[in-house]
């Protein structure tokens, strides 16, 4: 019940500052009992987005008090229509961290965590004929750079990074046939990390990462993303 309502309030089926349904409302919705409403709510009172104000009701609190990088909250991003802000935002995360970190993975990577990178690669020129498997292998490439760089901070927001990255990667790679277009892009990245070659793999995962951003645009219409 929490991740539906945490859909709904998501996707801006409840604005903030609006009043929810009372607890017997939602039970009857949901078909569950009073108790199992209160403790979806509690739920989402602690994930910022519901605020409980008795003799007044529970409403929604604005963006900026939900606890974004929750990965519950993430991921409810991945089912509802893409914001512009919320993606704008996130390229900008992405441009922030992902270039450095493909540093750092050249500099600190395994050989075993430099195959997985390869690997992804591998993954993707497999599936560029199935959209949605190869959205999968293309967040996986970037989820194995981050996993190299050895940044424990990183590693903190590794599936929070992942669903950012399922969200962007989905709005990119709609059609099949332009998949393979994106490969020999990875590729070089993969085998720049490979050559522990710092500083080319920095600028190719930025350029490559200014191309999503530009086909983000493209999607969205004429006002910038960033």
């Amino acid at each position: 019940m929490a991740r539906e309502m945490g859909r709904r309030i998501v996707a801006g089926t409840f604005q903030p500052g609006e009043l929810i349904e009372d607890e017997n409302s939602l039970a009857e919705r949901y078909a569950v009992s009073r108790v199992v409403v209160r403790e979806a709510v509690k739920i989402l009172v602690e994930k910022g987005m519901l605020s409980v104000r008795r003799g007044i009701g529970t409403h929604v609190r604005a963006r900026n008090n939900w606890k974004l990088l929750d990965d519950d909250v993430m991921a409810w991003h991945l089912s509802a229509p893409p914001r512009k802000q919320f993606l704008s935002q996130l390229a900008e995360i992405r441009l922030a961290i992902e270039p450095k970190a493909a540093r750092w993975a050249a500099e600190r990577a395994t050989d075993e965590e430099i195959q997985d990178i390869q690997l992804a690669c591998d993954r993707m020129a497999a599936e560029q004929g199935s959209a949605e498997r190869f959205i999968i292998a293309d967040a996986l490439f970037h989820k194995a750079i981050l996993h190299a760089a050895h940044n424990e901070f990183i590693a903190a927001i590794e599936g929070v990074t992942y669903s950012a990255l399922l969200i962007s990667v989905r709005i990119t790679n709609k059609d099949p046939r332009e998949n393979g277009a994106s490969i020999p892009f990875h590729r070089d990245v993969a085998n720049a990390i490979e050559k522990r070659d710092g500083a080319k793999a920095e600028k190719l995962t930025a350029k490559l990462l200014e191309d999503a951003v530009r086909r983000l645009n493209l999607e969205f219409g004429d006002d910038p993303l960033i």
